[in-house]
């Protein structure tokens, strides 16, 4: 699933319509020279009050910070205090629009209401409070609390809420990360093709290329299991996500070390020196390749410890990723185009069911396959399966649900394995790579395709569902235009008449 822009905001005014959830910006100076500024996320209810969509001639007024009450009485404060002020106090005991009406009888300018818990929407019956114009709006409570930090007590603030960028510039790294692992993974793997073929040929060799074969080779009925496995997996996630999340970190921990250790060592084996070795238990091992493995670790625990800092930590994760991306392609060996069709045709069914369809079954209304993605129920552990880029424009919702451009692993991995299998047959025939670079470049024409969808509909979209079309009709009219499309569908056997 790709997510990218996402008008969070929308989506819940779809799902929940009697609850106005609109996200803005509070944008806070400081009193220093020159002032220092900082964006918030905030909540609002557009049907109260509009809000400007920039800070061209914006009101700023002083915030007081009286987050020590609920405001749920004029007698709670003394006379005064709130006097042409921003006041924040907490929520609580009362409806929003009852604070609101006490706060602008005592003079305030605008009131923002902290939350400890997840930001929601605003929703009260207007009918009896006409009287009330103060502008209203819900803000994180740790932000006041970063907010004195940062600005110091002495702080202006105003509100406003900027459209949604059409496009983010951070979709281009996605789409460039994404064709890049794909290409290299469907490359690297008609590298192990062409040594296997020559290993096959080359009877002295045949013993030891065994050895160093690591390939699984996916036939139709594990292509059926495995897909029945991620269904069940989706699922408890769903319902035991709290728990199951650190599962699928230790496992992405373990497995993007492992991956990131096979990819490196693909390069560093192509290096004639440092090759020194050591013996230890009657095995013999480069020392390069300890200080390689030792690397790899260091590499997924210290992402493991700082996984949540969002300045720096992306990129280690979406260095994991590709590797791990990397890694799969190479080593999950389809056998036939039968298979491919199959295993992409269920995953096809797979996501669009768990993202168009489950929302009709679940009691929020939210599909399954975006929850999770999430973190349902407000959980802040999100599961490292994702390539992630900080979105590039500025907008409320880059403050508040989603600062990142989103790409799945499977997104890259599933149409990956038929990119592999044209590059394996290309060998095998020597068909001088045209499967392999059609079906590649088919994938970045189903990329474009699928941002922009994401563009017009301005939510999630379930990347497979352009993706397998794309590249299993390329890949088809290829092997139909060439003549080839039995052989195509079957595999070619390489073991008769393979001569380097």
């Amino acid at each position: 699933m790709v997510a990218a822009g996402l008008p969070w905001a929308a989506l819940w005014a779809l799902l929940l319509p009697l609850v106005a959830a609109d996200e803005g910006i509070l944008h806070a100076s400081g009193g220093g020279v020159p002032p220092v500024t900082k964006d918030y996320c905030i909540i609002y209810n557009s049907n109260w009050v509009s809000l400007p969509k920039t800070l061209d001639n914006a009101t700023f007024w002083p915030l007081e910070n009286l987050t020590s009450t609920v405001l749920c009485s004029s007698s709670e404060l003394p006379s005064g205090v709130m006097t042409d002020k921003a006041v924040v106090v907490m929520r609580g005991n009362c409806t929003f629009l009852e604070k609101a009406r006490i706060a602008q009888s005592l003079g305030a300018k605008m009131l923002l209401i902290a939350s400890k818990s997840r930001l929601s929407g605003i929703a009260d019956n207007k009918t009896d409070f006409e009287d009330v114009t103060l502008p209203v709006a819900l803000i994180r409570y740790n932000d006041i609390v970063d907010m004195q930090l940062v600005l110091g007590n002495e702080v202006n603030v105003t509100l406003y809420s900027p459209p949604l960028p059409e496009f983010d510039y951070s979709m281009v790294v996605i789409f460039l990360i994404a064709v890049f692992t794909v290409a290299l993974g469907g490359y690297w793997s008609g590298v192990a093709e062409l040594e296997t073929l020559k290993a096959v040929a080359s009877p002295g060799e045949r013993e030891t290329r065994r050895k160093k074969e690591e390939n699984v080779t996916f036939t139709p009925v594990t292509v059926i299991l495995f897909v029945v496995i991620c269904c069940v997996m989706l699922v408890l996630l769903y319902f035991f996500y709290k728990w199951l999340v650190y599962v699928i970190i230790s496992v992405f921990c373990l497995a993007s070390a492992m991956s990131l250790y096979n990819c490196l060592a693909a390069l560093i084996g192509e290096i004639p020196i440092g090759q020194c070795r050591v013996t230890c238990c009657n095995k013999t091992i480069e020392v390069r390749l300890i200080f390689l493995a030792v690397f790899c670790i260091a590499a997924a625990v210290v992402w493991a410890v700082f996984r949540n800092e969002d300045r720096w930590a992306w990129i280690l994760q979406d260095i994991l990723g590709v590797a791990f991306c990397l890694n799969f392609i190479k080593t999950l060996k389809m056998p036939n185009f039968k298979s491919c069709v199959i295993l992409l045709g269920l995953l096809l069914l797979y996501d669009v069911f768990f993202v168009f369809i489950t929302p009709f079954i679940t009691k929020n209304g939210a599909s399954i396959m975006v929850e999770v993605a999430a973190g349902p129920f407000g959980n802040s552990e999100k599961l490292p399966v994702v390539i992630r880029v900080p979105r590039l424009e500025h907008s409320a919702s880059t403050l508040c649900d989603l600062p990142f451009s989103l790409l799945g692993f499977g997104d890259i991995i599933v149409p990956g394995l038929l990119v592999a299998y044209c590059r394996r047959f290309d060998v095998q025939t020597r068909s001088s790579s045209v499967y392999f670079i059609s079906c590649t470049i088919a994938y970045a024409v189903g990329m474009v395709l699928t941002f922009v969808v994401l563009a017009l509909m301005k939510m999630g979209q379930p990347a497979l569902l352009y993706l397998v079309p794309c590249t299993l009709i390329t890949s088809s009219l290829v092997a139909w235009r060439r003549k080839e499309m039995k052989k195509f569908w079957k595999g070619s056997s390489y073991q008769v008449g393979w001569m380097p």
